[in-house]
């Protein structure tokens, strides 16, 4: 890919493994990592072969060889860590989800635009081939209008109070973490919801541990959202129209295969969206786009848009009974 940009890494956990092996192993340049300690960076520069490793994320985004940063801390910093950079006069392209409410949220989307700097949401989902090829399907019109979306993304990943999905102080629970995927699926194909109802349990740690979303467009289409972080579910997804539908195969989220039917349910298409590496390559790639073209959104996950899945994320919350003891939203 483009070497026009050179990326810092902030943070050295799981998530940012996985992007930085996907930017190494399509020829991003990644000039250096920054961690909260000096050891993490040096492990996780040398891991990568990255030139240079900061012992802090005030060093890593002073760093004048880095022109964008990847947050890739846990989301209770991502406003924190992704003004950080803006204010250090750096690209972002922030993990989801984008931060924990949309107030937040707004606060990052108004500096990255005062500051004529460009801020992408990591929704990597966004920029795989099956769902670039799938919006030009809705797009052109041929699934009629779109009726019915469901998807669910349900993990079965830990019930221990001490895993960071179960601790609040982390921004835990299903609905941030997973959740975030079918909740933005459901904008990608049918924008903002007109009305929301959401049903959850909880944890014994009082973060959702399983949430249930209906959103209504009027009475033009409706979307079932399923989200679980202790049940390992189908993770499918389905897109009905008045002309046809497609249902996306087993991990819809991620590179995968979809099957489109008409209306009389023949099978029309069949689409292999398999990728080398796991995809994260593509969002990285936007956002050098869009810093070459000298502009600052898109149309395929804009900041406003990100804001706007913040905000309905927090009417989700606000249903549920899910708070977080660092934000005030009394």
């Amino acid at each position: 890919m483009s070497d026009q940009l050179a990326w810092g890494i902030l943070g050295t956990g799981w998530i940012a493994t996985l992007q930085t092996s996907d930017l190494l192993e399509h020829g991003f340049k990644i000039a250096a990592v920054g961690s909260r300690t000096q050891e993490s960076a040096d492990k996780f520069a040398a891991e990568y072969g990255i030139p240079t490793a900061h012992g802090s994320y005030e060093d890593l985004v002073a760093d004048p060889n880095v022109d964008a940063i990847y947050v890739a801390t846990p989301h209770p910093f991502h406003e924190e860590h992704a003004l950080l950079a803006l204010n250090a006069g750096k690209h972002v392209l922030v993990e989801k989800a984008f931060t924990m409410n949309a107030a937040q949220a707004e606060n990052v989307v108004s500096r990255a635009a005062e500051l004529n700097l460009v801020v992408l949401e990591a929704m990597w989902t966004r920029y795989l081939p099956h769902m670039v090829r799938i919006r030009e399907l809705v797009k052109s019109g041929a699934l009629g209008t779109i009726r019915s979306v469901m998807a669910d993304h349900n993990q079965n990943i830990s019930m221990d109070p001490l895993h960071r999905l179960n601790n609040p102080l982390l921004g835990g629970g299903a609905l941030l973490d997973l959740g975030i995927y079918p909740v933005s699926f459901t904008y990608d194909i049918l924008g903002a919801p007109t009305s929301i109802v959401a049903v959850a349990t909880k944890t014994v740690t009082n973060v959702d541990r399983q949430t249930s979303m209906i959103f209504s467009y009027g009475d033009e289409a409706q979307a079932v959202i399923q989200t679980t972080l202790d049940l390992r579910g189908p993770t499918r997804a389905v897109i009905v129209g008045s002309e046809g539908r497609i249902e996306i195969d087993e991990t819809w989220y991620a590179p995968t295969t979809y099957t489109r039917f008409d209306g009389d349910g023949t099978i029309v298409e069949e689409f292999d969206g398999s990728v080398t590496g796991r995809g994260m390559q593509f969002q990285a790639a936007e956002l050098e786009r869009l810093v070459t073209a000298g502009e600052i959104a898109n149309d395929i996950l804009s900041p406003s848009e990100s804001v706007e899945i913040m905000r309905t994320l927090d009417e989700v919350r606000r249903q549920i009974g899910l708070t977080y003891p660092m934000l005030d939203e009394s």
